[in-house]
């Protein structure tokens, strides 16, 4: 049995299994895999715009800086059991690149900037690009 890289519970996991879905659903499993990757980041970070964020409602609900999925009627719907599955592999440290070390993401119109909010892009998958903080700036992730 694997460790989980953050404390949580079953409603939280929950809720960032609704998260995964809100935000990326249309980007299939590893889309909503690398959006997990990006909420775990920011709960483990302690670092940059999280250093405050403990914990998953915490990392859901910020604001400012939050996701935009919170903000819809669909992001409130019952998180499904594969949904929960996916949350649980990110919850337990599994990382999927260009995610990896991510704290932010968002689907630009065009191309990818070369950074988001002074964070370098580190790829992009389908619609979203992905930026993670130098090994300076977070350390922990």
């Amino acid at each position: 049995m694997k460790i989980a890289v953050i404390k949580t519970n079953d409603a939280q996991t929950a809720l960032l299994a609704r998260l995964m879905r809100a935000e990326a659903e249309g980007e299939g499993e590893l889309g909503m895999l690398m959006v997990g990757n990006v909420g775990v980041n920011r709960v483990r970070g302690d670092c940059l715009d999280f250093g405050d964020i403990r914990t998953i409602e915490q990392m859901v609900y910020q604001r400012p800086g939050g996701f935009e999925a919170t903000q819809k009627s669909y992001f409130y719907q019952r998180a499904r059991e594969q949904d929960i599955r996916l949350a649980k592999r990110v919850i337990q440290g599994e990382r999927f690149h260009p995610a990896t070390r991510s704290l932010w993401f968002f689907m630009p119109a065009g191309d990818c900037p070369a950074q988001w909010y002074g964070q370098w892009n580190t790829g992009r998958f389908k619609s979203h690009c992905f930026f993670s903080p130098t090994e300076q700036d977070c350390p922990q992730i």
